[in-house]
């Protein structure tokens, strides 16, 4: 942004403190467009009451969130940033439209894998850390089963309390060692259940479950103590799915 002219274009996230205090220390020679969930902007992109606007000066785009094909609130910052991109470059609308609504997730990032008797199971192995984790329950809107552990980072897993709380019925404890996770969370959900394998953890889990709830594999730790790396994880557990 420091070496923008005003030819150019500076997408950025208004609610963001970090980035707010970042440009606050220079000028903006280009044309700022910023995003955010808490305040409405005549140029950029906002969200109102389950709308997400996108003006640009010359295009004014609306589309409702809940066509989003991804959920949570780091995809609608991220849905921001990338439709007020699309608009700049000119990209048609109902172009904009099909994309969010059919937008597929990366493998082992928020992966839908399947529904079996009414269960969801969402392959989220990518999340090696608490912060992925924490977005990942943060988008759950159904009850939800958490299957989290591995090789610690020296996780503070407290910042998870509150969201464990709400949406958490049921961990399910995928590692060697899961001496912290209990100790963290030991108070917050009746149901923390050791397994040794991730066959072991999707059927422990499908059995914790009841039609309507969703199984999210998003460990919060790295993979190394039972599996080769997060992939292999991420394919045991969509095999193990694939099994029930």
């Amino acid at each position: 942004a420091e070496n923008q002219t005003r030819s150019d274009y500076f997408i950025y996230c208004e609610d963001d403190p970090v980035t707010m205090q970042y440009i606050g220390n220079f000028t903006i020679h280009s044309n700022p467009l910023p995003f955010s969930m808490n305040n409405e902007t005549n140029r950029g992109a906002f969200l109102k009451n389950g709308q997400m606007t996108i003006a640009t000066g010359e295009e004014k785009v609306q589309m409702s969130i809940y066509d989003f094909a991804i959920k949570g609130k780091h995809n609608q910052y991220n849905t921001m940033a990338a439709c007020t991109a699309a608009v700049l470059i000119g990209v048609r609308k109902e172009k904009i439209r099909d994309a969010m609504q059919n937008f597929e997730s990366l493998e082992h990032r928020m992966e839908h894998v399947s529904t079996v008797r009414g269960v969801d199971f969402i392959n989220d192995s990518k999340a090696t850390n608490v912060n992925s984790t924490w977005y990942a329950l943060e988008s759950m809107e159904q009850p939800t089963i958490l299957i989290l552990g591995g090789i610690d980072k020296g996780n503070d897993y407290s910042v998870l309390t509150e969201l464990v709380k709400e949406k958490v019925k049921a961990i399910v404890c995928l590692g060697t060692d899961n001496r912290k996770i209990h100790e963290a969370f030991q108070n917050d959900v009746q149901l923390i259940m050791n397994t040794g394998s991730a066959e072991e953890a999707v059927k422990t889990a499908f059995h914790f479950a009841n039609k309507g709830d969703v199984v999210l594999l998003s460990p919060a730790c790295a993979s190394f103590d039972l599996f080769k790396n997060y992939e292999d994880r991420g394919t045991q557990f969509k095999q193990a799915v694939r099994n029930l």
